[in-house]
């Protein structure tokens, strides 16, 4: 990573960052991570980085931030330095991210004053629920439904499922249908408290890599309107921008995990013997080695432009951010496999790294928008953009 925090897409305070992080992660985070107890371990893990001021890189300056805005390269360096130490820190950073991220960008000053200080100092724990049974991709699809009740309230009904932090968090980010108008026009995004009456905890999910997800149920569940983020009706907006700012930083989590199966793989490479000399001497050792870390390269030049991009005030940065989600996640899966090759019957043990790491790299290519998602949006980016070039040059 020291070479990459060499590029002309960094500044120097990135530069120290980075580094400071670096040390931090290797002579902190083993301690805090215990794989039988994932809820005490991610409670461990924000407290752990908002006591460091970790998190105060996913909070605005004036209310305990430390940049004015949503600087994502930092968020990007953060992630890929904790996703390589650790895939669970990265897990907790970036939901604490992710989970405020829409306050950040339409709460009013009163919800901004009422969740983000908390979260910058790791005292509370955020989710975002988006995602439903059957509304995953189709965002458009959802059903969960808020109807007015009174002035100044509204009520929800409904579930959402694969809601990371579900179960820990101390507030939910919630879209919900307010009918406004058809599809995504009628969805609108509200700020729920844990303990609100009528949300409770449906179901805790397992899956491979031992992160606390839920799934959610509403039911009668009574929210304020002043709990609403942004205008009625544009949920969706929320969602999407909120989104377009952390999608690259889904691939920068990919990038350090791919980065660690690749020392991983060159460490074994260099001290395993076979047939009387070093596994890295075999020309085939050498040529996967190769592609591991051209791949990895490839990876962070995109991640790192659609941060900058973002960065230097692009509205949005969709297409950029979805070819580096995409290409990082894939890339990283590519190289985590070929670690456990090279690792042979050790890299299917449970407790090697290398197997630890073939387990988390799993669920990037689908969260925030799966890899066949992201390739319809850079398509349909692509298309857009060819089709107002012809509707220019017919003009002209």
């Amino acid at each position: 990573m020291a070479d990459t925090l060499s590029w002309p897409f960094f500044e120097d305070h990135h530069r120290k960052l980075g580094a400071d992080l670096a040390r931090w992660a290797a002579a902190t985070l083993p301690a805090l991570v215990d794989h039988h107890d994932v809820d005490g371990s991610c409670r461990k893990l924000v407290r752990a980085l908002g006591e460091a001021g970790w998190l105060r890189t996913v909070v605005p300056a004036v209310y305990g931030g430390l940049t004015p805005v949503f600087d994502v390269r930092t968020l990007c360096l953060v992630r890929e330095t904790l996703a390589y130490e650790n895939g669970l820190a990265d897990f907790a950073f970036a939901m604490q991210g992710l989970g405020t991220g829409p306050i950040t960008l339409f709460g009013s000053n009163e919800l901004k004053q009422m969740y983000l200080p908390r979260v910058a100092k790791g005292e509370a724990i955020a989710a975002f629920a988006l995602s439903e049974p059957d509304a995953g991709s189709d965002v458009a699809a959802m059903s969960t439904m808020a109807v007015p009740d009174g002035a100044d309230h509204v009520r929800i009904n409904g579930l959402k499922t694969w809601i990371s932090n579900g179960g820990i968090a101390d507030h939910y980010v919630v879209f919900v249908r307010t009918n406004e108008a058809p599809g995504a026009r009628g969805i609108s995004a509200f700020v729920i408290d844990a303990d609100t009456p009528g949300l409770t905890i449906a179901e805790r999910i397992d899956v491979i890599a031992p992160h606390p997800l839920a799934t959610l149920k509403f039911e009668d569940c009574r929210v304020p309107l002043a709990r609403r983020i942004g205008p009625a009706g544009e949920g969706f907006k929320v969602a999407m921008a909120t989104l377009d700012v952390f999608r690259s930083t889904v691939g920068a989590a990919a990038l350090g995990l791919g980065r660690r199966a690749l020392d991983e793989g060159l460490d074994r490479a260099v001290n395993r013997k076979m047939f009387g000399a070093a596994l890295g001497d075999l020309q085939l050792t050498q040529a996967g080695l190769a592609e591991m870390a051209t791949g990895i390269d490839a990876a962070a030049l995109l991640v790192y432009r659609a941060a900058w991009t973002k960065d230097q005030g692009a509205p949005r940065v969709t297409r950029e951010a979805a070819m580096a989600k995409m290409f990082a996640t894939e890339t990283a899966q590519t190289v985590i496999d070929r670690a456990v090759q090279i690792f042979g019957g050790l890299g299917v043990k449970k407790g090697v790294k290398v197997e630890e790491l073939y387990r988390e790299i799993r669920a990037l290519r689908i969260y925030e928008g799966a890899t066949e998602v992201q390739k319809v949006v850079i398509g349909r980016e692509l298309m857009k953009a060819a089709q107002t070039v012809a509707v220019r040059h017919a003009a002209e």
